[in-house]
């Protein structure tokens, strides 16, 4: 399958290498034409880590060469260029074609069918709690791929076409995807943002000054109680949708593999395996500048909707506005777009079920 990935970083690169060995054709499109300056004049990757092997590529000069002749289209952006690769994206996309939101946040799936729909165009959004793999751009040509996921959740927008996102997402990455029941309930599956500042918090003074600590390995029992603190939140605003969601402790068992736990216990597990994971060495990181903005602030403004509190979310966001001297609500540039503050609780849902 003829696959267009819109987004060149570490899962970008990840997605490449994987989807080549798997007998794809991956098609590279890099917003900020990084991929045309690393690779010109050789386009092979090459990949170490749960996948070793050098692969060619074929880099696209623009989006709209990248999306010509795709089935599908894989967004791998960072959270923050979101808006700016959908507007860009959506006079391209075509009939027959469907997209992959890897992974989705910040309504960006309503964001896109919104746009299509001005178009006439009815094309399956799909959209996953979270990535595919885990890796990191390692080198100029390289990735290094630290995880590939046993299962994850996908939902597609509009819904009725749940079963042609399910079965691209798994002729593309394998039989480890399970339908969940609509993009709200993706949404409200991230969870990403709280362990994130959670961790970020109890470890802020270690990243500021750039040392060496380790991710999992520093949630801590104290840390591990403010992801559960947050949870419960999380999980009463999917209860006021009518949504049964995973919580943290399966996410942890279906991404790692560990037992069920307190998170700081899990989390613990986590350490004595992938020991090698480590925390953020600067305040300028996608723990703060990405699940704050697109993680926490959707949650709030989801939450203002449904009229239900949630006063550690909001803590967070009003705790790293004072630490990193930023309006974080203000910097998420799809929520404006989308006038969620006109919309019932019952309307929002609709929307994101394509109806």
């Amino acid at each position: 399958m003829r696959a267009a990935i819109i987004g060149f970083g570490g899962i970008g690169r990840g997605y490449a290498g994987y989807l080549t060995a798997r007998g794809h054709e991956p098609v590279i499109w890099s917003p900020s034409g990084a991929a045309l300056a690393d690779f010109e004049g050789d386009a092979t990757l090459t990949a170490t880590g749960k996948l070793e092997a050098a692969v060619p590529l074929r880099i696209a000069r623009d989006c709209a060469e990248a999306v010509s002749g795709a089935e599908a289209v894989i967004v791998a952006v960072q959270a923050n260029g979101f808006k700016a690769v959908l507007d860009a994206l959506a006079p391209h996309l075509a009939a027959g074609q469907l997209v992959i939101i890897s992974a989705h946040c910040s309504f960006a799936a309503l964001y896109l069918h919104r746009l299509l729909k001005e178009r006439g165009l009815d094309i399956p959004i799909a959209s996953w709690a979270t990535t595919a793999l885990t890796a990191r751009k390692s080198g100029p040509r390289s990735v290094y791929i630290s995880g590939i996921r046993g299962q994850l959740d996908v939902a597609t927008l509009p819904v009725r076409h749940a079963q042609a996102g399910l079965a691209v997402c798994q002729t593309l990455f394998g039989d480890r995807f399970k339908a969940s029941e609509d993009v709200l309930a993706i949404m409200l599956s991230n969870l990403n943002p709280p362990a994130h500042v959670a961790n970020m918090l109890g470890n802020l003074t270690r990243a500021e000054r750039g040392e060496d600590w380790p991710n999992y390995g520093s949630i801590t029992q104290g840390v591990g109680r403010i992801v559960d603190a947050m949870d419960v939140e999380r999980l009463a605003l999917a209860r006021a949708f009518g949504l049964s969601v995973r919580s943290v402790q399966d996410h942890y068992v279906h991404s790692f593999g560990v037992s069920p736990g307190p998170v700081g216990e899990m989390a613990a597990a986590v350490y004595r395996n992938r020991p090698e994971l480590m925390g953020p060495k600067t305040l300028d990181t996608r723990f703060i500048t990405e699940d704050v903005p697109f993680g926490l602030v959707p949650l709030e403004a989801l939450g203002r909707v449904a009229g239900v509190p949630l006063p550690l979310h909001q803590a967070g966001i009003a705790l790293f506005d004072a630490i990193c001297a930023q309006d974080f609500r203000a910097g998420n540039d799809l929520l404006p777009a989308l006038g969620l503050e006109r919309l019932s609780a019952s309307e929002l849902h609709g929307q994101l079920r394509g109806a």
